[in-house]
């Protein structure tokens, strides 16, 4: 019986393995860097508060060799956690984008 259940054993772990690998790739974080700074950031009206939800502004993001703006939204808040807003950072002569984020 030991022998039957080696080659099950062995294709669990195999499973489980590709598992574990596919979930560390999906967590890593992606780095977005630009060659050349953004464009001054577009006037938003910010909508009325809502309660339990912070605001995060709009920003430019580098997709595809280019800026395009992402609009302006709501994101429920965490308790005990303030809000980061995202913000593009020098770094020599590229720019580097770092996300929004709760600290």
């Amino acid at each position: 019986m030991k022998n039957s259940l080696r080659p099950l054993l062995a294709r669990t772990a195999l499973i489980v393995a590709s598992v574990i690998s596919v979930t560390a790739a999906s967590a890593a974080e992606v780095v977005i860097v630009a060659p050349n700074a953004p464009p001054a950031p577009r006037h938003e009206l910010v909508p009325p508060a809502r309660a339990g939800y912070v605001w995060d502004q709009g920003h430019w993001n580098w997709d595809h060799g280019r800026y395009e703006w992402v609009a302006g939204h709501w994101e429920a808040e965490r308790v005990g956690h303030r809000w980061v807003p995202g913000e593009w950072t020098g770094h020599g002569n590229q720019y580097r984008w770092v996300p929004a984020h709760w600290a």
